[in-house]
């Protein structure tokens, strides 16, 4: 059984990221989603919860009919060490067979801890990133287009739109 992973703080969960993870599971049986960095949240740059994370990359998965029985959604705190961060992170997953990442950092962890194999994402043609779509809630401006639906709709029901804005002005 082939089982991937891929690793994201997903600030937000956008169709980048859904695109993704259906090419992860047309490649292979299962897959493992590591919600990053979950000891961050309610700042500009991780606006969201790991809670919030999860259940948007859950209602996402279930809009797209992906099946739950092919993926796991596991939150891991970062210890910002990158020589530890592998071991660190295989502590808190099953076993998988390939790392997919479009991660610079990623890749360097990987490299120094061989094992399995990388698999190189090429972030490059997708107009979409959780930077630009958290800049784009701040502005009030067509950020929904770039989420899933069932995203979208959890992000106006929190009010991520006030957060953001709040967060940016406790600078």
């Amino acid at each position: 059984m082939q089982t991937a992973l891929f690793v994201g703080r997903f600030q937000p969960f956008h169709k980048g990221h859904l695109r993704t993870i259906e090419k992860i599971l047309r490649e292979n049986d299962q897959i493992i989603i590591v919600i990053g960095s979950t000891e961050e949240s309610f700042s500009d740059r991780n606006p969201l919860t790991k809670e919030e994370r999860t259940l948007l990359i859950k209602e996402a998965l279930k809009e797209a009919k992906i099946p739950e029985k092919t993926y796991k959604i596991i939150p891991v705190r970062d210890i910002n060490n990158i020589e530890r961060w592998v071991d660190h992170l295989n502590k808190h997953v099953p076993s998988y067979n390939r790392v997919y990442t479009g991660s610079k950092l990623v890749e360097i962890c990987y490299e120094k801890n061989p094992g399995p194999e990388i698999i190189k994402l090429d972030r490059a043609p997708l107009p979409i990133s959780g930077s630009k779509i958290r800049k784009s809630l701040m502005k009030n401006e067509n950020w929904d287009k770039m989420v899933p639906k069932a995203v979208g709709t959890l992000l106006k029901k929190w009010k991520i739109s006030e957060r953001l804005k709040e967060t940016s002005s406790c600078k």
